[in-house]
């Protein structure tokens, strides 16, 4: 197993920390690197906030458990990995970029040098480049051309996609990599990298909204003739369902997140009238029943609250009537029960629960949920990347000892056309 194709992807969410080690296998020239799951870790978070770094002690030390327990598995060292960002601070926008045309055709150098233009957007102080992801491309004002290269014409213009992020917010996450004993390779944008592990090529191309639902924030991502058109993100997640049953019974913050995760259900039609919970209870409070229609009704308000957020956030970008290929909910609220059907319900559209199947394999079991979406994702973009031919990708040692190759040299490179 050649060490450079060891792959880490970390996903530091506002309830769970999760890492996933794999092995990239290089793919044939048509098809996409196929990754072997070698290793799975899961920690709790406490030191997260709505995608932003609270507390950088303690997602410190998640973040060196869950990889602990993946490099445990797997049976090997890691030391750099991609990790993941998400939240309000990200932005995105369209830069434009035109170039004349030197030959008679458009060669690989002219559309170099249009992308090179197009990502030249000044960036403030505060923020940082994540992707620049070329969208489509105009010569001589024919447009909507995917690949120009050998085209005639004298005019080239390119669309591209810049996602920022707050400059802050980036900082601290890889600080709390590195005290944890890791280097970030690249940090990715969590709703691309989902999309990586659970949208298909039809669905992108059709139109397809991404509903990524973490327990701090639920991410947007809505995909068009194969490109990303639209990023957003709404302040909701589990975790305001949470606090709901907390408010609403009378129950603890952990006996709330127990009682979701075991009798919850997003859609009050599909629970049986007759059925009957046991809450826990204080030696005050004595035993108490609650009908389980009651706790249906408390996540049906909120878990309906959240996708109309979504699908006025859809709205607002102008593709609401352009989804053909449905909506695609992951990320960890996504495995409760009802969860699709409500949303069949908001958006009137075909939805499915996105689960990473794409081009896994291993032990491809241990992470077939939709809370593993993300960090699958983060893995396969590593060994995309390392299918393309970037800099070496997975440094790591056989726990038998072998030497650590350093990571000696941070290399800066632009996300090429996955999307």
């Amino acid at each position: 197993m050649n060490p450079e194709n060891i792959i880490t992807g970390l996903d530091i969410g506002s309830s769970k920390t999760t890492a996933v080690i794999g092995h990239a296998v290089p793919a044939g020239a048509k098809s996409a690197p196929y990754l072997k799951i070698l290793g799975v870790g899961q920690a709790r978070t406490t030191g997260l906030r709505r995608g932003i770094v609270s507390d950088i002690e303690e997602t410190t030390r998640s973040i060196r458990k869950a990889v602990e327990d993946a490099e445990r598995m797997a049976g090997m060292k890691i030391d750099t990995l991609y990790a993941g960002i998400a939240g309000e601070h990200v932005r995105a926008m369209i830069s434009k970029g035109i170039v004349a045309v030197n030959g008679d055709e458009i060669s690989k150098a002219d559309v170099d040098r249009a992308n090179d233009v197009a990502r030249a957007q000044p960036v403030p102080q505060d923020r940082e480049l994540l992707h620049a992801i070329p969208q489509e491309y105009s010569v001589d004002k024919n447009q909507g051309i995917r690949d120009p290269i050998g085209m005639i014409g004298t005019r080239l213009e390119t669309e591209m996609y810049l996602v920022t992020i707050g400059a802050s917010p980036a900082m601290n996450l890889r600080k709390s990599v590195e005290r944890a004993g890791y280097h970030v390779r690249e940090l990715v944008l969590e709703p691309l990298a989902s999309a990586l592990s659970v949208l298909t090529e039809d669905e992108k191309e059709l139109g397809v909204a991404l509903v990524e639902m973490g327990a701090g924030t639920t991410d947007i991502a809505v995909f068009h003739e194969g490109k990303i058109r639209h990023l957003g993100t709404v302040n909701y997640g589990g975790n305001n369902v949470t606090s709901d049953i907390v408010q609403g019974i009378g129950v603890t913050q952990a006996d709330a997140e127990r009682l979701k995760e075991r009798y919850g259900c997003a859609y009050e039609p599909l629970v049986d009238p007759e059925d009957v919970l046991q809450l826990p209870s204080t030696v005050a409070q004595g035993e108490r029943h609650i009908q389980r229609q009651v706790l249906a009704h408390i996540i049906h308000q909120r878990m309906d609250e959240i996708f109309n957020l979504v699908l006025s956030e859809i709205q607002r970008a102008g593709f609401a009537q352009r989804l053909n290929g449905g909506v695609v909910i992951t990320g960890g609220a996504a495995a409760m029960q009802g969860v699709g059907e409500l949303a069949a319900d908001v958006f009137g559209t075909g939805v499915r629960i996105g689960l990473p199947e794409e081009n896994i394999g291993g032990l491809s079991d241990s992470v077939q949920a939709p809370r593993f979406a993300t960090v699958v994702g983060l893995a396969l973009y590593g060994a995309h990347r390392s299918a393309a031919g970037f800099a070496p990708s997975g440094r790591h040692r056989a726990l038998a000892g072998v030497g650590v190759d350093r990571f000696t040299k941070k290399l800066k490179t632009w996300l090429e056309d996955f999307f």
